[in-house]
């Protein structure tokens, strides 16, 4: 089984966000990067999907060249090959990234044949677009499954799980080649080896420069919203508090005036 996971390096989740003076981009000085939460699932899945049934897999990121460092990462868990599209001129649209993807795909499956499956996180955790692997496999006229949180491969079909509104499961069965997404919480990750980050350290990563593509969309600014602070407001002390508490009990709708 041959699979091959799409990951983005992203700034560290939780961090304060800062924007540079023009507002034009985020402020990273501070900031620690990583794969995205969703795709970390991605690269666990592979892995596991591959020590179950043999084959390869690899990993692949449009980003600058400091996103070796995401995917020495996901070789240090198990992926096998890295491919890097090397793009330091800033933040790509989802029509341009999926385009650049698509092109490595074509170019990766005539020199090592084809993938049985794609895989991508739901959405990166910056920009949260949920399009590119939908673009992706749009592209490649291949069936896409989106928003799994189960997933199973066998005799050559892919049958994918996702929540359903309301509660219960939705679940969907395509053929093989097929490309899918998946969200955190279908598998527990695991944690880089120190073995792991040797041998991924040893390993060679494919440089490719994508060609630049024209935006689809034209970014005016990013703005941070305004955090809304927690108040604390204290009605009294001891038993002379319980007015005060019943009055505003009442002002809140919890109680009947």
């Amino acid at each position: 089984m041959q699979v091959l996971v799409a990951v983005k390096r992203v700034p560290l989740t939780g961090g304060r966000i800062v924007l540079t003076a023009d507002g034009q981009e985020m402020d990273t000085r501070y900031l620690g990067f990583a794969v995205s939460p969703h795709e970390e699932c991605a690269v666990e899945e592979a892995v596991r999907l591959v020590e179950a049934q043999g084959g390869s897999s690899a990993v692949l990121t449009l980003g600058p060249a400091a996103a070796e460092e995401q995917l020495r990462d996901a070789m240090a868990v198990g992926i096998d090959r890295a491919i890097l599209l090397q793009a330091d001129e800033g933040e790509w649209d989802p029509g341009a990234t999926a385009a650049a993807i698509t092109d490595a795909i074509r170019a990766q499956e005539a020199a090592h044949g084809p993938f049985d499956l794609i895989l991508f996180g739901n959405e990166a955790a910056d920009t949260g677009d949920f399009q590119v692997g939908i673009r992706v496999a749009y592209a490649l006229d291949r069936p896409c499954l989106s928003g799994l949180k189960g997933l199973t491969v066998a005799d050559g079909r892919l049958q994918g799980r996702r929540e359903a509104a309301g509660g219960g499961w939705e679940t969907y069965d395509v053929p093989l080649p097929a490309v899918a997404s998946v969200k955190e919480g279908i598998n527990l990750p695991r944690y880089p080896s120190v073995p792991g980050r040797l041998r991924a350290r040893r390993k060679e990563v494919e440089l490719v420069r994508p060609a630049a593509r024209p935006a689809g969309l034209v970014k005016l600014g990013l703005r941070v919203p305004v955090e809304h602070r927690a108040a604390v407001e204290i009605l009294g002390r001891g038993a002379d508090a319980a007015p005060a508490v019943v009055d505003t009990l009442e002002r809140i709708g919890v109680l009947d005036a």
